[in-house]
């Protein structure tokens, strides 16, 4: 597997949604000493990393595109040929979203063909059906959709379901709402 250099820090980081998930990576990845440009829904004026209003752009100035976003009719398919046309051969794509995100047809014939670096697959467009091409990849990691899963992750949700059961039965706020779309 051909990885370029060996060093994470310098490295031109795309993130696909800066929530708090995107967030969170953001703040590690510059601990790394990566520089950091995002896309979302709107630029966030108390963010100081680049912000691109689209992906192709944030593709094009990226050696890794991380997506977090959420999936909505807008994202499906936000990383498309285009946007992996412009990642380029050395470009990766780290996928921690929503399989859908990706269209997972152009990944894998990218990467099959050598058009692109590499990815990382936390989530699959047809889970828990993963694309037979990938296993044979040595340029690919994958994940079965297990990556929040760590004690702590668990810990904090148990504390937030517990918090929403009390304040529903005192008829208070819900910390974390529902809302049906």
């Amino acid at each position: 597997m051909n990885l370029g250099t060996e060093l994470l820090g310098g490295k031109r980081i795309g993130i696909v949604g800066l929530g708090s998930i995107g967030s969170e990576v953001a703040k590690r990845l510059v601990a790394f000493g990566c520089t950091v440009a995002y896309n979302s829904r709107n630029k966030k004026p108390s963010v100081l990393y680049p912000y691109y209003a689209n992906v192709h752009d944030l593709a094009v100035n990226s050696d890794v595109l991380i997506v977090c976003c959420a999936l909505t009719n807008e994202t499906h398919h936000i990383i498309n040929k285009d946007v992996l046309t412009a990642l380029g051969r050395e470009g990766f794509i780290i996928n921690v979203g929503r399989g859908a995100l990706v269209d997972e047809k152009e990944l894998v014939q990218f990467l099959v063909q050598g058009e692109i670096g590499g990815a990382g697959l936390d989530v699959f467009e047809n889970e828990p059906n993963v694309p037979k091409e990938l296993f044979a990849l040595d340029n690919v990691v994958l994940s079965p959709h297990l990556a929040i899963s760590t004690p702590e992750s668990f810990e904090a949700l148990n504390e937030v379901i517990i918090a929403n059961l009390k304040a529903f039965f005192l008829s208070k706020p819900l910390l974390s709402p529902f809302q049906q779309e």
